[in-house]
């Protein structure tokens, strides 16, 4: 991708809670027009970025042998997971809000996840993360961090990853579909506008 894995300066990013964080849950039929939702309504705004936790997918981490190239040895959407991606995609498009650069970590979920979503997807090794190396778990997230702050406007970024990347992120815990928006404050940081969970 461009521009995201270069080390430029960070402008002081920091990811901010609001004063009441926003929490909604959409249902199984998904109705994501509310008359005026400080979530969507900072998805309109130039420069958004979507932190997208992967779908369903059984299970809790990666069998030991898994391999990057092979799908069959990782953890997958199940079909629940699959029609939750297709829902978040329909969410947006409810709103008509149309998203820029789809980046995600390179796991077959995340990139079924982007896909079923958004149609299209790039990978990105940084969106990986890694419970195993601090230091590389460090170096990533100083990469997002960067390409988030490249984002300075157009329409919304979205990076599709794992919990542990969103929390390193965002501080938040999010369930597997959920997605924290993050908009520009007035001193040009990172604060979070609100997380949704599509289920």
């Amino acid at each position: 991708m461009q521009g995201a894995t270069r080390r430029g300066l960070l402008t002081g990013l920091t990811l901010a809670w609001i004063a009441v964080p926003l929490a909604v849950s959409l249902p199984f039929g998904v109705n994501a027009q509310p008359a005026a939702d400080p979530l969507w309504d900072a998805l309109r705004a130039p420069g958004a970025v979507v932190v997208l936790r992967h779908s369903f997918a059984p299970g809790g981490f990666d069998p030991p042998d898994a391999k990057l190239d092979d799908c069959s040895t990782q953890r997958n959407l199940d079909e629940s997971g699959r029609s939750q991606a297709r829902k978040v995609g329909e969410a947006f498009r409810q709103q008509g809000i149309a998203v820029g650069a789809v980046l995600s970590s390179p796991r077959c979920r995340c990139l079924d996840t982007a896909r079923l979503a958004f149609g299209r997807v790039e990978k990105w090794s940084a969106l990986l993360g890694s419970l195993n190396d601090a230091e590389l778990r460090r170096r990533q997230v100083e990469d997002i961090k960067n390409a988030i702050a490249e984002q300075r406007d157009g329409p919304p970024l979205v990076l599709v990853t794992h919990g542990s990347v969103v929390s390193d992120l965002t501080g938040l815990n999010v369930r597997m579909g959920e997605f924290v928006v993050l908009r520009r404050a007035a001193d040009g940081a990172r604060e979070v506008a609100g997380r949704l969970y599509v289920d």
